[in-house]
């Protein structure tokens, strides 16, 4: 297993004024899977082709077990990068595709063969091995490609938007698969994903970058809880953000007076708390329980979306359907958010 050190690390692009990466810094800790979160252009995959050194960095180091790799060829790295588009050999079987990175190793044959097969059983293609890449689906070229990447027990992997190409149920599917075969192995694992939810389901911990920077660097659920600023809050699904002032362990806005969790900040800020955490109130009997106006609803399936005015706020809630079943647009009810669901964003 493999500690991977990112420092600093900064690329500016021939003819550009603004750097696409501005001064990455990560700690990523030997086995573990982190995501490189953000939306398209922000600089996920530019940071990724420096690490296994595709692009030459403008300035920074990254340094595996404490060993600069910058002067390292990549193919002297230790390092495997999966691509999104699969880049399987075309004219070769998967079982020769999956055990090209040995057979370039000059592995013996006979241990190329039970290696392969190998890893096409801990993949679930173990039926597939004469099969050309154009007879297989999406998926399934998806899970060769992966194979190629494992067998040569990398010291790094590198899945760049490794499932953006598959329909939703296959998704769930490769998620799975993914955590599953990195937890097995213990590869310190690194994958780009412009999808929140992707990055929380499979990742030890998630780096979002937003226009070549590091917003926040966390464990997936402090993103949900305690979001480091409103663009961070936005990108992980928050609407609520309420103007005014805590003081006392109290947030004053137009709202009234709000319980803050104990040890809260004080000053002038934006309290942010999830639709997810505003829940139905029978009576006032609970802190922080305010009256709303049902402006309208969303029926999501499993979830119902409320749309809310409160004093003269906009406010978005999400419950399940069965408790808000009968509610009707203009309607005056009672909502509660409890004091340790919300977050303070000082100014």
């Amino acid at each position: 297993m493999t500690h991977v050190s990112i420092k600093s690390l900064t690329k500016v692009y021939p003819g550009a004024t603004e750097p696409s990466l501005d001064r990455l810094s990560l700690e990523i800790k030997s086995g573990e899977l982190t995501a490189l979160l953000g939306p398209s252009g922000c600089g996920k995959t530019t940071t990724m082709k420096m690490i296994a050194g595709l692009l030459e960095p403008t300035s920074g180091d990254v340094t595996f077990d404490g060993r600069s790799v910058l002067n390292d060829k990549p193919e002297h790295r230790g390092v495997v990068m999966v691509f999104q588009n699969y880049l399987l050999f075309p004219y070769m079987s998967v079982a020769d595709n999956v055990g090209f990175g040995l057979k370039m190793r000059k592995v013996d044959k006979a241990e190329i063969d039970q290696r392969v097969g190998a890893m096409l059983e801990q993949v679930k293609l173990p039926d597939l091995g004469q099969r050309r890449p154009s007879e297989l689906s999406g998926g399934q070229q998806q899970r060769v490609a992966l194979a190629r990447a494992l067998i040569v027990q990398p010291d790094v992997l590198l899945l760049d938007e490794p499932l953006s190409n598959l329909d939703a149920h296959l998704r769930f599917e490769m998620r799975d698969l993914i955590r599953s075969l990195q937890q097995e192995m213990g590869i310190t694992t690194i994958f780009v994903t412009h999808d929140q939810e992707e990055a929380v389901v499979l990742a030890d911990k998630v780096a979002l970058i937003l226009d070549g920077c590091m917003k926040q660097y966390d464990s997936p659920n402090v993103f949900y809880k305690r979001p480091v600023d409103e663009s961070t809050a936005r990108f992980f699904g928050g609407q609520n953000f309420i103007p005014g002032h805590a003081e006392g362990g109290l947030f004053d806005s137009s709202f009234g007076k709000l319980e803050l969790p104990q040890n809260s900040a004080s000053g002038t800020g934006t309290l942010t708390f999830r639709p997810e955490n505003i829940r139905i109130a029978a009576d006032q009997s609970q802190p922080n329980t305010l009256s709303a106006t049902l402006v309208d609803t969303v029926y999501l399936g499993t979830q119902t979306r409320l749309k809310l005015t409160i004093g003269d706020q906009n406010v978005q809630a999400v419950c399940n359907p069965n408790d808000v079943e009968g509610l009707v647009t203009g309607q005056n009810l009672l909502v509660t958010i409890p004091a340790e669901a919300v977050w303070l964003l000082t100014s």
